[in-house]
């Protein structure tokens, strides 16, 4: 199918601790997951105020009030990763308590489901690694069965997925559509930004992606839809990651501005898909200063829905387009 529009999607990758316990420790990134709740609020101000529909990847970790509950609702089987501290479970074991503030969230992801437009997905159910060696496409099945009965049972109905560490691994597609998930966020093209394990993000690929960033070294990344919805599940790839303030870099705040208006423009201008993603912990510190930026952008999305009809679409509505143009 082609639109008669563009599209402007934002996915955000909602994690807390689970996200980054494998490269930091919680005292090492405290400020950025405390900071975690008064983000989201300002953002949903943000999407609200703008119109701006959003997919909310949701570790099923952050759906229980405490360890003592997480533990009662473990699946099987566990991945088994070879490298032994990319496992959450083997974290789980060590710990007596945890931390509510960095490791769970029922609330705050009632707060977003509440927001019109505002989808809740899944990013796995233990922030799980599909191309680290050691597990398997059976333990795959069994994480994403779990997160989907997990937000089940708050009551929600998960159809889309994030990819931890963007690590989409098209074996595992199949599972995916057996399970009911209808659409996955891919990677953007290009050799940069190409799904690895974590040992493949060298040096050079990251200093690549953050000259990115500024300079269009890789292009728009704005996607056809009928390439998107070729075949099932729906692969909605990423166009752009929004990354944080900077103080360091703030003077070249315009270039990064820039790079992403005019990726915007162009799927405005030629009824493409323009799909940007962030961590709400990226907003955790500087949270004025980012939300001052993304208040930019969504200016922005509103001149193009103004002058060229552009349309603001979670993942979710999609797949509902999509299927709703093949009926």
């Amino acid at each position: 199918m082609n639109l008669d529009h563009g599209v402007f999607t934002v996915s955000l990758d909602f994690e807390l601790y689970w996200g980054v316990r494998d490269k930091f420790r919680i005292d090492q990134y405290r400020d950025n997951l405390a900071g975690v709740e008064t983000a989201v609020r300002e953002m949903l101000k943000v999407f609200a105020a703008h119109g701006i529909h959003a997919t909310w990847a949701t570790v099923g970790f952050l759906f229980f009030e405490n360890l003592g509950q997480l533990k009662r609702n473990l699946p099987a089987p566990l991945p088994k990763y070879h490298r032994k501290e990319l496992c959450p479970y083997r974290y789980l074991e060590g710990a007596d308590m945890l931390d509510p503030r960095y490791h769970f969230a029922p609330e705050l992801i009632a707060r977003i489901a509440a927001h019109d437009g505002q989808e809740i997905a899944t990013h796995t159910f233990s922030h799980y690694y599909c191309l680290e060696d050691g597990q398997s496409v059976s333990d795959f099945k069994a994480d994403i069965a779990w997160a989907k009965a997990v937000a089940q049972s708050k009551g929600m109905s998960v159809e889309s997925l994030v990819f931890p560490r963007n690590q989409w691994n098209p074996d595992y597609l199949a599972t995916l559509n057996e399970l009911g998930i209808k659409s996955y966020r891919g990677n953007e093209s290009g050799w940069i930004h190409r799904a690895t394990g974590d040992c493949g993000q060298n040096r050079l690929r990251r200093g690549l992606r953050l000259l990115d960033a500024y300079f269009n070294v890789s292009g728009h990344h704005t996607y056809a839809m009928e390439a998107a919805v070729a075949t099932r599940p729906y692969n909605f790839p990423a166009s752009r990651f929004l990354r944080p303030f900077s103080k360091m870099l703030s003077c070249l705040d315009g270039l990064r501005l820039k790079r992403i208006t005019k990726a915007m423009d162009d799927a405005a201008v030629h009824k493409r898909i323009f799909h940007l993603w962030w961590h709400p912990h990226n907003f955790g510190t500087n949270t004025a200063q980012n939300l001052a930026f993304l208040e930019r952008i969504a200016r922005h999305y509103g001149r193009l829905r103004e002058h060229h009809g552009m349309r603001s679409l979670n993942m979710g509505e999609l797949c509902t387009l999509a299927e709703s143009a093949n009926a």
